[in-house]
């Protein structure tokens, strides 16, 4: 049990074929108490009765600071602490540069990036108080690559942020016992990409990544539970590549 009696909050993740999901499961299995945020459409409070008893699901939008402040509140009522967060919401849109309009950069940026930024401002100040914590942001392969196939410039741009921010974060709460740490997954088989790629196309990609498969969820799950456990322990301000040998440095 790498996570027994830690209370773990994940945003974006009651889709049932998302990352979130998989690591919300995961990470139930490794004793954590977890807690789903999500928009209402996405019934946070049904995928956390899912992982059986003791997890939480709670409406919060990340793009909206009060939202946020409010899950964090909710969280500690419930069960007294926060210890691990993980940034996953995101949303993508596969547009060219010259396609991209104010409206599409503000969506695209405020979930990714300003929704990173507002729901670890919320968590944070509980981590800081218990002096322990770790944060485990969500960004992309193709904020390393410069795009992807379904992500346009404005999400590898947002995804590129959620690097450098979590960078400065590792280096301003180390000093608290607070890890913050990004995992960049490949291209990852979920809902985004369910129909939207052929077996040819699939056989393509496949050809170019040396362990010759797309990702799973359940791949980016593992080492989300990596980062949030003391297996971790001297890791922080990391990226930690999830793509099969997609981006070999």
């Amino acid at each position: 049990m790498l996570l027994k009696d830690k209370v773990a909050v994940i945003t974006g993740g009651a889709g049932i074929n998302g990352l979130g999901y998989a690591t919300a499961r995961q990470m139930a299995a490794q004793g954590a108490r977890v807690v789903i945020l999500d928009l209402a459409r996405a019934e946070p409070a049904t995928a956390a009765a899912r992982l059986g008893e003791g997890h939480l699901g709670l409406v919060a939008d990340v793009t909206d600071k009060a939202a946020c402040e409010a899950a964090a509140a909710a969280v500690l009522k419930a069960f007294g602490r926060i210890d691990i967060l993980v940034n996953n919401a995101g949303i993508t849109q596969p547009v060219k540069t010259l396609e991209i309009t104010g409206a599409d950069y503000d969506r695209i940026l405020d979930v990714s990036l300003r929704g990173t930024l507002y729901m670890s401002q919320a968590a944070l100040p509980a981590m800081r108080q218990q002096k322990s914590g770790s944060i485990v942001c969500i960004s992309s392969v193709s904020a390393q690559r410069g795009g992807g196939i379904f992500g346009g410039p404005h999400y590898s741009a947002a995804k590129a942020g959620v690097l450098g921010l979590a960078r400065a974060m590792a280096r301003e709460f180390g000093p608290d016992n607070i890890r913050v740490n990004c995992i960049t997954p490949g291209l990852i088989e979920t809902d985004i990409t369910a129909g939207k790629l052929s077996d040819a196309k699939k056989a393509e990609i496949n050809s170019t990544i040396p362990l010759a498969r797309l990702g799973r969820a359940d791949d980016v799950a593992g080492a989300c539970v990596f980062l949030a456990s003391d297996l971790s322990a001297y890791c922080t301000g990391i990226t930690l590549d999830v793509n099969g040998g997609m981006l070999i440095h």
